[in-house]
This record gives structure tokens, C-alpha cells and sequence, in this order.
């Protein structure tokens, strides 16, 4: 695992979903910027206080999403990033759906630990063909001196169908060999929907070389058993009111769930 997560076993990472940024069509304009500030610190001291490894931003409310982020959202997003640096105890990543190289920039500019994208495979999907540019983020992040800054790669991308034929955890293992996987995240369909158990368990066998993560759709009914499997798990949905997406967290739900895997460590 990473030396970020020195003596964690199971890491659980949990989802900071910012609302709607500028330039998106659920933007609350009268609100602002600092709307979005105030309600992502909540959400980070609940998660916080739940237990939780680490934080993960994301604009998941940014829809319909864009796969080349437009300037002003990504600036609004930095700077949402950067306000609640301040309030983080834990380790934080970022993630700018579904942009590679702008998540990288992104990670960069505000010191994250990590990232997550998709940045290998083409897909078809909600957004038209997809074909994210894995080497452009890559080379960014090395010439941006920050070859620390761990990529995290969803391998089986939400709303959408992999162009790419061969099995999942072929794709896995050749991110890992020919783009440089920091670790493989396997998700369900849509954002807040399981993974398969079968692909999770296809991929940790056949990726032994870093760390292999349960992307989307963990649940504290599900989680013993998909932890049994991955070294890992990213939680958004389940972490929130009514286990709605789009709702606050809620403390209880995390503290719950954080009580379940500190059984299994």
C-alpha cells in the first residue's frame, strides 16, 4: 500500500462530491463559490470524524460531464480544493471527471496525494467515443516534478462500454505494465452501483504488483466481502443521506461503516 497509508490495512477513501462548479448547468450562480466551500467542509468533517483513510474530491455534480474540463470549472474546483486544506487531518486526492491531464494538474496545484481517472482503454459512453490521453498525464506529472503523486486507475469506466474487448483484468494487467498503474480501481456501471465481485476478483488475481481498490457501490452489507478480495475500497453513495449521491454525508452511516472494517484490520 502506499506510504501514505503506512500501517492502514483495508484502506477506505471517501468521496468529497463538490456541487455543481461554474459553467455547469446545476451551478447555483447566486450561491457562488463559497456555497460549495462551505458544504464540501462539512462533508469533510463528517467524514473525518467517521474514521475514513482519506479524501477524495470529485464534481460529481458537474453533469452532464464534460471529458475536457472547461477553464473555469477546473479553476473553481482548485480553489474549492484549496480552501478546505486547511480543515484535512488525512491524506486527499482529487478527481476531475473525466479528464486526465487536468486531474493531474489539479493534483499538482493543490498537493494531493493522489488521483483518480480513467486514463487508459476507449470507451463508448453517455459523453460519445472516449479516449482519455494516459501518456499526456503522465508526462505532465513528471515534468511537473511530482513523479510521487500516485495515479489511481478506473480500468471499466461508469456510463459507458469498453471499445477495448479483452477481459477486465487483461485491461488491468497491461495499465500496470505499459502505463504505469499506481494501482486499479474496479467500478460498477454508474456512479454508486457495485462492481461485479467476479471482475474484482479476476483483476486482484491477476494484479499483484500494486494495490487493486472496489471503486464504486460499497456498502457497509457488502464491504466484509469485497474486502476480502481488495486491499481497498472508495465510498461516496453509501456515505451519504438516504444513501443518495447527491444528498450530505452522514456521520452515523460513516462511523457505522468505519466500525465494520476496523473489525476486519
Amino acid at each position: 500500500m502506499f506510504e501514505f497509508f503506512a500501517n492502514r490495512r483495508k484502506v477506505v477513501i471517501g468521496m468529497a462530491h463538490i456541487g455543481a462548479l461554474p459553467g455547469a448547468p446545476l451551478y447555483d450562480a447566486k450561491a457562488g463559490v463559497n456555497k460549495l466551500i462551505e458544504d464540501v467542509a462539512r462533508d469533510i468533517e463528517k467524514l473525518q470524524q467517521g474514521g475514513i483513510d482519506a479524501v477524495m474530491f470529485g464534481n460529481e455534480n458537474d453533469r452532464p460531464y464534460l471529458l475536457k474540463a472547461s477553464a473555469e470549472s477546473l479553476a473553481a474546483m482548485t480553489a474549492v480544493v484549496t480552501a478546505v486544506k486547511p480543515v484535512l487531518k488525512v491524506p486527499f486526492g482529487v478527481n476531475y471527471l473525466w479528464d486526465p491531464v487536468a486531474t493531474v494538474a489539479m493534483g499538482v496545484a493543490t498537493g494531493a496525494q493522489f488521483v483518480r481517472e480513467i486514463f487508459t482503454g476507449v470507451f463508448a459512453a453517455d459523453m460519445g467515443v472516449w479516449a482519455p490521453d494516459c501518456a499526456a498525464a503522465a508526462r505532465l506529472r513528471h515534468n511537473l516534478g511530482r513523479d510521487d503523486l500516485k495515479l489511481l486507475f478506473n480500468v471499466n469506466a461508469e456510463f459507458a462500454y469498453p471499445l477495448d474487448q479483452r477481459p477486465i483484468h487483461l485491461r488491468a494487467k497491461s495499465a500496470v505494465f505499459s502505463s504505469l498503474a499506481d494501482a486499479i480501481l474496479v467500478s460498477g456501471p454508474l456512479t454508486g452501483q457495485p462492481a461485479a465481485a467476479s471482475d474484482l476478483r479476476a483483476v486482484a488475481e491477476a494484479v499483484d504488483d500494486v494495490p487493486i481498490f472496489a471503486n464504486t457501490g460499497v456498502t457497509i452489507d457488502t464491504v466484509t466481502d469485497l474486502l476480502r478480495i481488495a486491499d481497498g475500497c472508495i465510498v461516496g453513495t453509501h456515505f451519504k443521506v438516504d444513501g443518495n449521491t447527491f444528498n450530505p454525508v452522514d456521520g452515523e452511516r460513516v462511523k457505522r461503516f468505519m466500525d465494520v472494517v476496523g473489525g476486519l484490520r
